[in-house]
């Protein structure tokens, strides 16, 4: 009976995706990408977003990532899995080989799995020097300004697949 009590406290102490703490998103991050740089919680408020917009459940999306030629990283892309619990390996994530449109650094679009419904995000080529200089902060102000940052994207919806 104890050992069914310490499982159920064990079950129903991880969050889900979109309970977790500013604190949990950065180590869970750091622990993934290496880095809790500035990008990271741009991808993880994007997917949290997508998930939100679409009523889906984490593993319930699949994601696909452009990068635009001038930009430094995917790092955007690490973020947006986190948040959407999305991988490779499932085949719910696919790093496009064509860049994205001239004057983007990202695109991504993030379609519901039962539905299809989606969503295109974009994030401009002019937000980089913004999210590089959130590196120069501690990693909790960096989170601060991706999830409070206004104009970091937009969002459209997708065209049908």
């Amino acid at each position: 009976m104890r050992v069914v009590i310490m499982a159920l406290v064990l079950v129903t102490a991880v969050p889900a995706a979109n309970a977790e703490t500013p604190e949990e998103w950065i180590a869970l991050g750091t622990r993934v990408h290496g880095f809790f740089g500035g990008f990271i919680p741009v991808g993880i408020r994007i997917g949290l977003d997508a998930l939100d917009r679409l009523k889906a459940k984490p593993r319930g999306v699949t994601v696909t990532y452009w990068k635009g030629e001038k930009a430094v990283c995917p790092c955007v892309l690490d973020g947006v899995m986190l948040a959407a619990n999305a991988s490779p390996g499932q085949g719910t994530v696919v790093l496009r080989p064509e860049s994205a449109p001239p004057g983007d650094y990202a695109v991504i679009v993030i379609r519901d799995r039962k539905t299809s419904a989606g969503l295109k995000y974009t994030i401009s080529l002019d937000q980089q020097p913004r999210m590089l200089s959130w590196n120069k902060q501690p990693p909790l102000a960096r989170y601060d300004a991706a999830m409070r940052g206004d104009g970091l994207y937009t969002v459209v919806p997708a065209p049908p697949p």
